[in-house]
């Protein structure tokens, strides 16, 4: 299960994830927010990463006008590894080196073409489990 969430920033490029994961049968949970109304974006990204975090949700994607702000608050949470990817190689190497469990955008960034190649990407990436990669998350996540 995906978690999605965003701003009024985020709002059109959800729409088109969501229509995307649809056509291919991957599941989601939409977190909001609904309208194109201004709002603010750490509401929607602190729900997603929560959802990640109970295990309701395995990843996330947020997006807000740049993936930016978003991206830091989510990143506030313990476990989780937010990553903000405006590229297909920045997706594939965050998941294979970093176990990133939430992909960041910016709509005003990024085009949709593009973003469903990057969605592509982090969804079907596997972590590489290489030991250096796992030493280096494990002190991430140290206090």
């Amino acid at each position: 299960m995906i978690a999605i969430g965003c701003d009024h920033g985020g709002f059109e490029l959800k729409q088109e994830i969501m229509k995307h994961l649809e056509e291919n049968n991957i599941e989601y949970k939409d977190f909001g927010t609904y309208t194109k109304d201004s709002c603010d974006y750490p509401v929607y990204a602190k729900k997603v990463a929560k959802a990640i975090l109970s295990g309701e949700c395995e990843k996330g994607i947020l997006i807000c006008g740049t993936g930016i702000g978003i991206g830091i608050t989510a990143n506030k949470f313990k476990g989780i590894r937010a990553a903000l990817c405006h590229d297909v190689f920045s997706a594939q190497a965050t998941r294979e080196h970093n176990d990133a469990n939430v992909l960041t955008m910016g709509e005003r960034v990024v085009g949709p073409g593009l973003a469903l190649k990057i969605v592509d990407t982090f969804l079907t990436t596997e972590f590489s489990n290489d030991e250096r990669h796992i030493n280096r998350i494990r002190q991430i996540e140290e206090d």
